[in-house]
C-alpha cells in the first residue's frame, strides 16, 4: 500500500494506492463514515463491474446507492439536481457522506453534489478509471458542464479520502484505458522526465497492463498531482500547469458536443497542439517536440477529427475558464519535465498549431 498525503490550506487527506483496497474499503472508510448516512453515487456499468467488490469491502457499513446516467453528456446541472433530490428523499442531512464511485464524470459530479448539498457535506472519492485515478479524484476540483464549455459550473471541495485501486482497471475497456494514459503523459511532460522515460520505454508492458508498470505510473502521476495541489490548492499559479492540453482540448469537447471523444482523447489532441505551439513560439527545442509528439502518438489512436475546424476551436476558447480578460492562457512545455503558462500569443500561431494537430488526426 502507498499512502500519499495532500495538504492544503483548508484540508489534509490521504490518497490510498493499493491493489485490492476496494475489498478492504472499511479499513479506510469507517473512520469517516462511522455513524453517518453513506450515499454511493455511481453508474450502472460501474456498479455491474465493480460494485460487488465495494460491497464486500464495506463489510456491512450501511449505504444507499444512487445511480446517475453514464457519459460525459450527462455531466450537467440537471443530473446533480436529480441526485440531490433523491438524497433528500432518502433522508440525507448535513452529516451525510457521499462516496463517488466511478470515472471522472462521477467524481466531478459526485464531488460537486457534495459541495453544494446543504451548503456542503463530506465526500470520499473512489475512482474506477485510470483518468479518474490520476486526475479527477484528486485535488478537489468538482463541477459540471454547460453546453458552451467544460466545467463552467463548479466548486473547490476537497475529499476526505481517495481510494485508488489499480485492480479496478482490469474491466476497463481498451479505449478508456488509453484515454487515462494521456493524463499520465500530461503529468510526465510537465513535471517528470523519469515518468516520461518509463512511458516511452515500457509501452508494450503499459498497454498490456502489466501490474508493476501500471502501479508505478499511477503512483508517479498521483504524487505529481498531490505535490502541485498541495502547493496551489485553487489554481492561482503552479496548479495551472495541470491544464497542459486542456485549453484546446476543452474547446474540442464542447465543439463536438461531449459525445465524439473521451476527455483523455481531447487532452491528447490538446497536448499535440500545445506542443506544436510551444515549438512555433521558440519555447521548446525541436527534438523535445518530436519526442513528445511521438509519445502521445504511440499511445493512440484517437478518433478522427474530420470536419472540425480550427477557427471554431479558437472561438470556443473565449468561453473557457483559462481565458482571462479576453486573453487565452496556454500551458506550454519548455522541456520534457517542465512547462510554463503563456498568454498573449499571436492568434495565427495558435491557429496554425491547431490546424496541424487536426491534420494529424484526420
Amino acid at each position: 500500500m502507498t499512502r500519499i498525503t495532500v495538504r492544503t490550506l483548508h484540508s489534509t487527506y490521504d490518497v490510498i494506492v493499493e491493489r485490492g483496497c476496494l475489498e478492504n474499503a472499511a479499513a479506510h472508510v469507517d473512520f469517516v463514515a462511522h455513524g453517518r448516512k453513506l450515499f454511493i453515487v455511481t453508474t450502472e456499468p460501474v456498479w455491474r463491474h465493480q460494485g460487488s467488490r465495494l460491497v464486500e469491502g464495506l463489510k456491512g457499513i450501511p449505504f444507499a446507492r444512487i445511480e446517475m446516467p453514464d457519459g460525459e453528456e450527462h455531466k450537467r446541472f440537471p443530473t446533480v439536481e436529480a441526485l440531490a433530490g433523491r438524497m433528500l428523499e432518502a433522508g440525507a442531512d448535513r452529516s451525510s457522506l457521499v462516496l463517488a464511485f466511478g470515472g471522472g464524470v462521477v467524481n466531478d459530479a459526485g464531488g460537486f453534489l457534495a459541495a453544494i448539498y446543504m451548503r456542503g457535506i463530506d465526500v470520499i472519492q473512489a475512482p474506477t478509471t485510470l483518468l479518474a485515478q490520476v486526475d479527477a479524484a484528486i485535488g478537489g476540483k468538482t463541477g459540471v458542464n454547460l453546453k458552451e464549455g467544460k466545467n463552467l459550473l463548479g466548486a473547490f471541495h476537497q475529499p476526505k479520502l481517495v481510494l485508488v485501486d489499480p485492480a479496478a482497471l482490469d474491466t476497463l475497456p481498451v479505449r478508456e484505458f488509453r484515454a487515462g494514459l494521456y493524463e499520465v503523459i500530461k503529468c510526465a511532460v510537465i513535471r517528470s522526465r523519469p515518468l516520461f522515460d518509463l512511458l516511452d520505454k515500457s509501452r508494450d508492458a503499459v498497454l498490456h497492463r502489466a501490474p508493476e508498470v501500471v502501479d508505478a505510473l499511477i503512483e508517479g502521476a498521483v504524487r505529481i498531482k498531490a505535490e502541485v495541489v498541495s502547493a496551489d490548492e485553487r489554481e492561482g499559479d503552479l496548479r495551472r500547469i495541470l491544464n497542459f492540453g486542456h485549453t484546446l482540448g476543452h474547446a474540442l469537447e464542447a465543439e463536438t458536443g461531449y459525445r465524439r471523444l473521451l476527455h483523455g482523447e481531447a487532452v491528447a489532441f490538446g497536448m499535440r497542439a500545445a506542443t506544436r505551439l510551444a515549438e512555433k513560439a521558440a519555447l521548446l527545442a525541436p527534438g523535445d517536440s518530436t519526442a513528445i509528439q511521438a509519445l502521445v502518438g504511440g499511445y493512440g489512436p484517437i478518433p478522427s477529427l474530420n470536419g472540425v475546424r480550427a477557427e471554431n476551436l479558437l472561438s470556443r476558447m473565449g468561453s473557457d475558464k483559462k481565458t482571462v480578460g479576453g486573453r487565452a492562457h496556454f500551458v506550454l512545455p519548455d522541456g520534457i519535465g517542465h512547462a510554463q503558462v503563456v498568454s498573449g500569443l499571436d492568434p495565427e500561431l495558435v491557429r496554425a498549431a491547431a490546424e496541424e494537430a487536426l491534420a494529424a488526426t484526420a
